[in-house]
């Protein structure tokens, strides 16, 4: 697999980029490829630094989902935006293809959920169970067919494997994760990008809006004009 680096924006504070599929964001062991160690390897080549690049990693993607991301290039860019996420002021839009339709086709999904250790993934629980977090997310249904539907979702809370586990939960997992009960395939990584970000410049304060185009995987949803 080519792995590249695809910068949507970048100033001296940000540095924002669409990460492909079956990329993990960080924590990889040494030699193995990440969006933190290409993100690191491009400043350093492209400015001349010595030494290590200062990464702050903002915003994190599972190594099977695409989409935008959003990095700091400054301590205090990463604090600041850190805090903005803490406190649910940044916008994040997702899109899904799902095994079927959802009815109602737009909504509202709040679970309380935990990871199963046994079985490595997360499940919906009780609220009363020890450890449990709540989880938001409203869906709209951008397009609906027979055999699939493309669904915009928006991430209120950024609990692991959120989308995927409320999605499938309800009984339309997302094309390609078997993890979470997908009958489909789907290649590289799973039918989930995360498609806009929304937040405030750390420094200059102003809005920034950033839209991750679709990977070529997408193209016979043909859902790039939606």
């Amino acid at each position: 697999m080519t792995v590249r680096l695809d910068v949507l924006y970048e100033d001296n504070h940000l540095l924002v980029v669409n990460k492909q599929a079956n990329l993990p964001t960080m924590g990889v062991p040494r030699g193995q490829s990440s969006l933190a160690a290409l993100a690191k390897a491009y400043l350093k080549r492209k400015y001349g630094k010595p030494g290590n690049a200062y990464l702050g990693i903002v915003s994190r993607l599972d190594a099977v989902v695409t989409g935008v991301v959003v990095l700091a290039r400054t301590s205090k860019a990463a604090n600041r935006l850190t805090e903005q996420f803490r406190r649910g002021d940044v916008g994040k839009i997702y899109w899904a293809m799902v095994e079927q339709s959802p009815q109602p086709p737009s909504g509202r999904c709040i679970d309380w959920v935990l990871k199963n250790e046994q079985q490595r993934k997360m499940v919906v629980v009780q609220r009363s169970q020890p450890g449990a977090r709540e989880a938001r997310l409203s869906y709209s249904l951008i397009r609906g067919q027979p055999n699939d539907a493309a669904l915009r979702i928006c991430l209120e809370t950024g609990r692991k494997h959120q989308i995927r586990l409320q999605l499938a939960h309800r009984g339309y997992p997302i094309l390609g994760d078997h993890k979470y009960g997908s009958q489909r395939k789907f290649k590289p990584g799973i039918a989930l990008h995360a498609r806009g970000l929304e937040f405030q410049h750390p420094v200059r304060q102003v809005a920034m809006q950033f839209i991750a185009p679709l990977p070529t995987t997408w193209r016979c949803f043909r859902l790039e004009t939606e």
